[in-house]
């Protein structure tokens, strides 16, 4: 898990970077809605890897759409440790009953 850590804490500090020298600075400096945009592009490439099957091509993909996601949190000043939170919350709890008490269901 150390990668993600590393990675959203380069992202963190990419808030403050010339948007001119980096690709995650010029994405942030886009705001939270380009990024949201990006990683929503991102998803959809994934998905169609996925499809087809090719095994590399997701993987390559599955990256893009774990960078993207970090730059949407940071976006929005959402810091990865809260997202690992929820889901260690939920990690003792069957995915029907988790869902049903998010929805109402």
């Amino acid at each position: 898990m150390n990668i993600l850590h590393d990675l959203a804490a380069t992202i963190e500090a990419r808030k403050t970077a010339d948007p001119d020298g980096s690709w995650t600075a010029k994405l942030l400096a886009k705001g939270p809605e380009k990024c949201a945009e990006k990683f929503g592009e991102e998803a959809v490439e994934a998905i169609i890897e996925a499809v087809k099957g090719d095994r590399d091509g997701l993987t390559s993909e599955a990256a893009d759409v774990l960078y993207h996601l970090l730059v949407m949190l940071a976006a929005r000043n959402v810091p990865l440790q809260a997202v690992l939170d929820e889901l260690a919350r939920r990690q003792h709890m069957s995915g029907l009953a988790e869902k049903a008490a998010r929805s109402g269901d």
